[in-house]
């Protein structure tokens, strides 16, 4: 078994003991990502919509980082904050698997890191 961390300055920094991604022979698993600027690691403002579409952009920097993009993508899990939030973050989602989408998970949680309403991480596959 070979195991590499992954980090990229193009995606937020760790905010605690963790690895943004690890890579463990041709697999990549992802920490959770939420909605933060990956420069000024400021949340983005409290919309759905802005937060769905930061946190994606987060894990394509991760993605990217590997030369992999969201066709690589085997399984996500997504977190909520609010089921109410599930239709407007499923457009977001859409978006981004537009061909075969991934096995996913998602589920409503009492709360996330730094009051954010979204965090999703994922498991990608080297071709």
């Amino acid at each position: 078994m070979s195991k590499e961390i992954i980090s990229t300055d193009k995606a937020p920094k760790a905010i605690g003991p963790y690895s943004q991604a690890v890579r463990i022979d041709n697999l990549l698993f992802t920490s959770g990502q939420i909605p933060l600027d990956a420069i000024t690691g400021q949340l983005e403002e409290n919309d759905i919509t802005k937060q769905s579409i930061k946190v994606m952009e987060n894990l394509k920097a991760l993605l990217e980082s590997q030369k992999l993009d969201f066709s690589n993508v085997v399984k996500t899990t997504c977190f909520l904050s609010d089921m109410a939030n599930f239709a407007s973050f499923n457009e977001v989602y859409a978006d981004y698997f537009t061909d075969t989408p991934p096995a996913r998970s998602t589920v409503a949680v009492k709360s996330l890191p730094k009051d954010a309403l979204v965090e999703v991480e994922l498991i990608a596959c080297f071709k």
